[in-house]
């Protein structure tokens, strides 16, 4: 998903050229593409992603004539990797995300990836996954997507819980996910299920009640977030005027370790802190590509990419990004070239949230001398010594962030 708030950085040039550092080690990291698809039906309160709810912008930027405008992307970009002399590689992960990309017909979604497999090619094996809600499918559709080389959907249930589900402004009945899963099943996707929990107004028994329906689907994959309130949301304004509670941490600690022990006793293991799968082969391997600093290129308005610790993001609005790609322009707006303090501080706070841990000899020494205080307290694996990773313990995960900051001291 790509934020609503775009960083500040350097202008980005309009060819697209990408400075000689994108390409050092290269050969090396593994490379995927990102495809944003930012209309939804309803904007849900609590999200501050880059997303619209309007059928027809104008031009490309419409929902009828954005399928083509992002394959057009997909070109530009295949070619400036080309001639800023990135080395060839294909595709080992896709990931189309929004914003409901399933509002697009199947027809477009096929489209833009048959578009990338013609500029990169996919490797053996590639995940090629979209976000979907459950009530923006069919079996039709689905299958459309499997014939066309999706492997993977990720559908959007958040809870199941009526009055959970009207506090987060969606529009799908309970009753709609197994049926969605099915039929993803039926056309032979693997499927993954997002929740939500320490919605407003959500109890324990509602956050289990949600937990045990989507176990009784038994998904590949399932995802658990914590709620978070964004200024500028439809969610935030009704907290501040205090229609609804506010979020308490000691309630999403609790909901955390009860997510947790559910999906293990269910054979999912978590690999990621907010993410379980019930295999390896189950881990959606594109997002594991975000925490280890891989390679993408993030197509759509507002969508970030990332080479080398190059970083660049496309202009947010649809309408601007189309007008960019019709005048045959990159549509970034901005880039950073991530400087080593940045890239190491970067490295630790994100495989620090793997499952297979952050190897010890990746820390500088200020971090190293913090481990064992940190396997003193119980946030870290005890064993680091021998296994020679900074693997997080549950109390651990549920304090991350200031395991985080007790490895990059200032």
């Amino acid at each position: 998903m790509t934020p609503s708030a775009l960083p500040l950085g350097d202008p980005a040039p309009a060819d697209g050229l990408l400075p000689a550092q994108a390409a050092d080690g290269a050969a090396e990291r593994n490379f995927g593409l990102y495809v944003h698809i930012p209309f939804c039906s309803v904007r849900c309160g609590y999200c501050d992603f880059n997303t619209y709810t309007a059928t027809e912008l104008g031009g490309g930027a419409s929902q009828a004539a954005y399928g083509g405008t992002a394959a057009r992307e997909v070109v530009f970009a295949a070619d400036a990797l080309r001639r800023s002399g990135l080395p060839e590689r294909r595709m080992g992960t896709v990931f189309f995300g929004g914003g409901t990309p399933t509002l697009l017909p199947a027809e477009d979604l096929a489209l833009i990836l048959s578009t990338a497999v013609d500029q990169w090619g996919l490797a053996p094996g590639a995940e090629v996954t979209t976000e979907a809600n459950p009530d923006s499918v069919t079996p039709q559709s689905l299958q459309l997507l499997a014939d066309a080389g999706f492997t993977r959907v990720s559908f959007g249930m958040q809870s199941a819980v009526p009055h959970v589900l009207a506090v987060l402004d969606r529009t799908h009945m309970p009753s709609r996910v197994p049926q969605a899963v099915q039929w993803a099943r039926d056309a032979g996707l693997h499927v993954s299920v997002d929740l939500i929990y320490g919605t407003p107004g959500e109890s324990m028994a509602d956050w289990k009640h949600s937990l045990e329906e989507a176990l009784s689907y038994e998904p590949d994959h399932i995802s658990a977030y914590a709620l978070i309130i964004e200024e500028g949301t439809k969610l935030a304004a009704r907290m501040r005027r205090g229609e609804v509670p506010p979020i308490d941490d000691d309630d999403h600690a609790d909901k955390y370790v009860l997510a947790d022990e559910m999906m293990t006793a269910a054979g999912l293991n978590w690999y990621e802190v907010s993410n379980w799968a019930r295999t390896p082969e189950d881990q959606c391997r594109h997002n594991l590509a975000y925490w280890r600093s891989d390679d993408w290129w993030g197509v759509g308005p507002g969508a970030h990419s990332h080479a080398g610790g190059v970083r660049w993001w496309n202009a947010k609005h649809p309408t601007a990004y189309a007008q960019r790609i019709g005048a045959g322009e990159s549509p970034a707006v901005g880039r950073e070239t991530l400087d080593a303090d940045t890239r190491y501080v970067e490295d630790v706070m994100l495989r620090t949230r793997l499952a297979e841990g952050l190897a010890l000899d990746r820390l500088r020494e200020p971090g190293r001398l913090a481990v064992a205080g940190l396997m003193a307290d119980g946030l870290v694996d005890p064993r680091a010594a021998l296994t020679g990773k900074v693997i997080l313990t549950p109390a651990g995960r549920l304090l991350a962030d200031a395991v985080v900051r007790r490895l990059l001291p200032d």
